[in-house]
């Protein structure tokens, strides 16, 4: 399994405060590494550093050979889904799937394409048309990762993403977390305070 990201001498601090300390991990291709640890211990600075949206104080961070110093959250080979789902409630299923796709700019037949075939992967094909007050939470989650899976990242950064689900629903979802994540043989790289969740899902 060749590495596909590597963090080196990875820190951040906060007015003096240390969030990261000197973090040193290697991550394969296909892989589903989970990050364990009580809040506040630094697993969502670290996955933030990953996607770009915090700049690391001191380290590198290298994901298929590129050094992603300086490269913003849209330029990077990372899509992330956050643990309230940022979902649009203006648009409806297809289009808040579609959205990055949009910003990638890919659109017309593709575009569609890519939103039937992601919506299919998590179960929702027949709910393109609906509006985002109209899901469930579990749904709500399933379109949050379609629409992070759609544009085809290297890397799939995932913050707590089960976080607001009941404990059987919770469970539900990280049977097809695992089972979408073997399906696209994408690099999951999922963060949780809880260990019954990491030791269900995680390779590593």
């Amino acid at each position: 399994m060749s590495h596909l990201v590597i963090l080196e001498g990875l820190r951040k601090e906060y007015d003096g405060i240390t969030a990261v300390k000197s973090v040193d991990l290697t991550i394969g291709r296909g892989e589903f590494v989970v990050l364990l640890g009580p809040s506040g211990s630094g697993k969502t600075t670290l996955l933030s550093m990953l996607g770009g949206f915090i700049e690391p104080t001191a380290g590198r961070i290298l994901i298929d050979g590129a050094d992603m110093a300086g490269v913003s959250p849209a330029l990077r080979p990372t899509a992330t889904v956050f643990q309230d789902y940022a979902l649009f409630p203006h648009m409806n299923v297809a289009n808040n799937v579609g959205f990055g796709l949009t910003m990638h700019g890919i659109r017309g037949p593709e575009r569609k394409r890519r939103i039937e075939e992601t919506l299919a992967l998590v179960g929702l094909e027949d709910f393109a048309k609906r509006g985002i007050h109209q899901l469930s939470g579990g749904q709500r989650q399933r379109i949050a990762l379609a629409r992070a899976i759609a544009v085809q990242p290297t890397v799939l950064l995932l913050d707590e993403p089960l976080g607001a689900l009941d404990l059987a629903l919770r469970r539900q979802m990280q049977e097809e977390l695992v089972h979408i994540q073997r399906e696209v043989g994408m690099t999951f790289i999922h963060v949780t305070h809880n260990q019954e969740e990491a030791m269900a899902i995680a390779d590593r």
